[in-house]
């Protein structure tokens, strides 16, 4: 019986129909639960669809949970390693807000914010019935080497143009963390202009720096797209 629900309740090639009919009613339960956080207010119906999508999110949970030793395949351990993998923390994340009690009955407001906030994970529960992400996360793991070189490149980068700066133009950056700011936002190209350099020196850094951010963003890109059409290749 486990077994069977194992089958269903895991994302598995297109002819499970009973798997897939699953993950649609699940994908249309998460769609449908963050619906009421894209209003300020709330009523009746939020209220209710708030108490069945978490009813079907705990089921799920429960779901998952008694079938942990056939997805970790580690006996009776897995029961206890599977509340603290990923994607059941989110979905617990996902769950908690909504059956809070602080959720009806605490008043400082900014924790109940904080609480309505959390919700807004659900949406990441997605990533579960996503074969791309699955490929993605692929992708990830065996470009990790690349990737966190190219990410300590960036961090790097940050800090010595912060450093450059915030030395060159003292008097438009208060903190040296407005300097890293600046650095970030003109590492990804984005450039804000709430904070922007007026000297001639200062402008020509921010030309140097720019011309090597677009180089440093280039890179994880063509790495990520490159493994990605070859795991896609793969697939096929």
């Amino acid at each position: 019986m486990r077994k069977k629900l194992f089958s269903i309740i895991e994302p598995v090639d297109n002819g499970n129909k009973l798997s897939n009919i699953y993950d649609f009613i699940m994908m249309t339960t998460i769609v449908i639960s963050v619906v009421p956080l894209a209003f300020k207010e709330t009523n009746t119906v939020f209220l209710w669809i708030d108490y069945i999508t978490v009813s079907i999110f705990i089921l799920d949970y429960f779901l998952r949970l008694i079938t942990a030793d056939y997805k970790l395949k580690k006996s009776a351990v897995s029961f206890f390693i599977y509340p603290i993998t990923p994607m059941a923390i989110i979905d617990l994340v996902s769950i908690l807000p909504s059956i809070s009690v602080l959720n009806s009955g605490f008043r400082l407001l900014k924790l109940f914010r904080l609480l309505r906030t959390l919700k807004v994970l659900r949406a990441f529960k997605f990533l579960r019935y996503s074969k791309s992400f699955d490929i993605i996360a692929s992708v990830f793991k065996k470009q990790r080497k690349v990737l966190s070189a190219v990410a300590t490149m960036a961090v790097a980068y940050i800090l010595v143009s912060a450093l450059v700066i915030y030395n060159v133009e003292p008097e438009s950056f208060e903190t040296f963390f407005d300097a890293i700011y600046w650095a970030t936002i003109s590492l990804t190209t984005v450039g804000y202009g709430d904070i922007y350099p007026v000297t001639t020196i200062g402008r020509i850094v921010t030309m140097v720096s720019s011309a090597f951010g677009i180089a440093i963003i280039a890179l994880p890109s063509g790495v990520i797209t490159a493994g990605y059409l070859a795991e896609i290749n793969k697939e096929e």
